[in-house]
């Protein structure tokens, strides 16, 4: 450990220079506990302050340093609305201070004083300026003379995320007592020849720059360092997973030819798409090596992802093995199950369900089956992942709406292949793996977030899909969005009714949100009466959730009022009129994949969203959702509002959360830090040399669990 004197970089806060025993709390309650936090505690932007001592050659609008007697002070109490003022002049001129709820000042300040405020000044209604609730400290009447100032250019000023107590002055003041003790204290993990080929400064001078720029351009400089760090550590840590994966691991090479290629496509009930033939080939090509596959499917809402996903699987039937398909709801294996039970009905294919609320003989039962091997395809939940849970000969996983599974549930998955390794190969035998996803991903957070994964785009939708038009209402003009329903209906056509509760909230003085009990009760009796009108949610049994989905499938029911467990894999091509209600409540992704339960036959098909009163952010995502139909368009813009740690559960999913870096204005810098970590993990498979010992402890302790790089640590 690095000390200076009694300093380390552990030092706890309430031992530094300058923190008074009153601010720890405060300063704890921003993660800052230590000398390395207070220097990670970075500036969220910078003020430029003016210095000058002419009051009368203030310029409006900025934020200022100034120095003045006191001509003036005036106490003035009004109960909660206490304040005190001061006027200051000089040769030049004069400003009006004013402090709001600090009436101790009446004993701090006096006529006579010469004092120094730091504030943002502003025009007053009378037209002078004016500043409010400045720092201050009592400074030299010589500091009014205009030489004082002489040659002091614009200062830019740190401003840190405060909190109650321990406002940004105050950090900063910290900042600067403790600043050169900590950057001494600070080591460097990048190589000189890495750092200076990028043109980078030392990670000393980096904080330094942030903390204390000279200049804009020096700030910029800081915080591209501490940017490239940030990814380079995320980039480092998928390509030695990556690395690790094929040096340990190997996969079945399964058999493909002519013949095995025509009986799987006999069992699609249609021609497939340009884009699912060049995935198909691509799936093809890993799945018949002995380097386990591990390949991203992302395509846009109803582009055809579970044909491709069902060819990958017959591979391995083909070749006597199993596949498991895993997807993160019940409803969802559910209509997974249907849908491929339906494409191999009279085949020799066993095809199981495994879900958690299977009674426990019936889940019993087919767990014999998987283990025996009796079962080619087993689609289930997380039941798939349980101990009484064993493969015979596991080959290919494929992974549905991958990012609500963590790193470690997918390792548990992969770790089912049955069979133990070949004696003359230590490398663990391992299935190949699909991971799928109906929410298209920014490039930016693909090469972050998914960085191990080979991707394939799924391109085009199938024959007959037509775009699904979008419009946005008031819930005071509801009564059009539902006329417009009945007359879809009235053609015979269907339509789902999403709502965010399950059950009404009847708490006084909170507005009610709609349930699907009240707008199942609400519809059926007044908008859409005389028509049949049914509800679903997760909370209802299978099998009546079964029994409602199958009438809705075959037109029994004409209405289906659900909450968001309709939003993947429902597949009714009549259903043409989607209503979403307090859709503001709903994220930008989600609102695209519940559109894209409409549109999937030949009719035209319309959604229909309903907020009040959005935020400006719900509005941006009302609006971007009205304008495009392209998945990957709307991604791009859920990025832009929500930022990458709040999308696609970035943090299930093994992200790391960029505390720096932003998208897509730091995609170069991204796409460097992928091509350095690549190229070093090549040369370095386990960062063992000497000068990496550094860099991988820091790898280790900011992305070991997230991206669980256990083994090469």
């Amino acid at each position: 450990m690095t000390t200076t004197g009694d300093l380390a970089l552990t030092t706890s806060i309430a031992d530094l220079p300058g923190v008074q025993r009153r601010q720890v709390d405060a300063f704890v309650r921003l993660g800052v506990l230590s000398l390395a936090h207070l220097l990670h505690h970075l500036p969220y932007r910078y003020d430029k302050e003016h210095p000058g001592a002419s009051l009368g050659d203030l310029p409006p609008d900025h934020l200022v340093s100034a120095v003045g007697e006191v001509i003036e002070t005036h106490p003035i109490n009004y109960g909660k609305r206490s304040r005190f003022e001061a006027v200051l002049r000089d040769d030049s001129g004069e400003l009006r201070v004013t402090w709001f709820h600090m009436p101790f000042l009446r004993h701090k300040i006096h006529a006579g004083d010469v004092i120094r405020v730091e504030g943002t000044t502003k025009r007053s209604r009378k037209g002078g300026l004016e500043m409010t609730n400045p720092s201050w400290s009592v400074a030299d009447a010589g500091e009014m003379d205009p030489a004082y100032a002489a040659g002091k250019g614009v200062r830019l000023r740190p401003v840190y995320s405060a909190t109650e107590g321990l406002p940004s002055q105050t950090i900063e003041s910290v900042v600067a007592k403790n600043l050169d003790t900590g950057l001494a204290l600070i080591e460097d993990h990048l190589p000189d020849e890495a750092r200076r080929s990028r043109e980078l400064p030392t990670l000393r001078e980096a904080y330094r720059m942030l903390h204390a720029p000279q200049d804009e351009h020096e700030a910029g400089e800081g915080r591209r360092r501490l940017v490239y760090d940030e990814l380079l550590l995320v980039q480092l840590g998928v390509a030695l997973r990556r690395a690790h994966r094929l040096r340990t691991t190997r996969a079945h090479a399964l058999k493909w030819d002519e013949r095995i290629d025509g009986r799987i496509r006999a069992r699609i009930p249609f021609t497939l798409t340009p884009g699912q033939e060049s995935v198909v080939r691509e799936i093809a090509a890993d799945l018949t090596t002995d380097a386990p596959a591990n390949r991203l499917i992302q395509g846009d809402v109803g582009a055809g992802k579970t044909v491709v996903a069902l060819y990958a699987m017959l591979l391995a039937v083909a070749d006597g093995k199993q596949a498991a398909l895993m997807a993160p709801t019940e409803l969802l294996a559910e209509q997974h199950h249907a849908s491929v039970s339906r494409m191999l009905e009279g085949s020799k294919v066993s095809v199981e369900l495994l879900t958690g609320s299977l009674p426990a003989a019936d889940a019993g039962a087919v767990r014999e089956r998987i283990a025996s091997g009796d079962a080619g395809i087993v689609i289930g939940t997380h039941a798939l992942l349980s101990e009484s849970t064993s493969f015979d000969n596991l080959s290919v996983v494929v992974i549905d709406e991958q990012h609500r599974f963590g790193v470690h549930q997918r390792a548990m998955l992969r770790a089912k292949s049955g069979r133990s390794q070949d004696e003359l190969d230590e490398r663990e035998i391992v299935p190949h793996t699909l991971v799928m996803t109906a929410t298209p991903i920014p490039r930016t957070l693909s090469l972050t977030v998914f960085a191990d994964l080979d991707v394939s785009l799924l391109k085009g939708l199938p024959p007959g899909r037509s775009p699904v038009e979008t419009s946005w209402y008031p819930s005071v003009r509801a009564d059009e969005v539902y006329a417009h329903v009945r007359a879809r209906l009235e053609n015979r056509e269907q339509a789902y009714v999403v709502v965010p509760a399950i059950e009404t909230n009847d708490e006084e003085g909170k507005k009610s949100l709609r349930s699907v009990a009240s707008m199942v009760r609400r519809l059926g009796e007044h908008e859409l009466d005389g028509f049949r009108v049914a509800g679903v949610h997760g909370r209802r049994p299978r099998p009546a959730r079964e029994r409602v989905m199958s009438r809705f499938r075959d037109g029994s029911i004409d209405v289906l009022v659900a909450t968001t467990v309709i939003e993947v894999g429902v597949d009714v091509p009549n259903a043409t009129v989607m209503v979403v209600e307090h859709a503001d409540r709903f994220g930008l992704a989600q609102l695209h994949q519940l559109r894209g339960r409409v549109g999937r036959g030949e009719k035209a098909s319309a959604c229909y969203l309903i907020a009040d009163d959005p935020t400006p952010d719900g509005m941006e995502r009302l609006k971007a959702l009205c304008a495009s139909n392209d998945g990957f368009v709307l991604a791009e813009k859920d990025l832009e509002l929500r930022g990458p740690g709040e999308l696609i559960g970035a943090r299930q999913s093994g992200a790391a959360s960029f505390r720096l870096a932003q998208f897509p204005e730091d995609q170069e810098l991204l796409l460097l830090c992928r091509r350095d970590a690549r190229a070093w993990v090549a040369d370095s498979p386990r960062l063992g040399k000497p000068h990496e010992a550094l860099l991988k402890k820091r790898l280790l302790k900011a992305h070991g669990g997230s991206l669980d790089l256990s083994e090469i640590a």
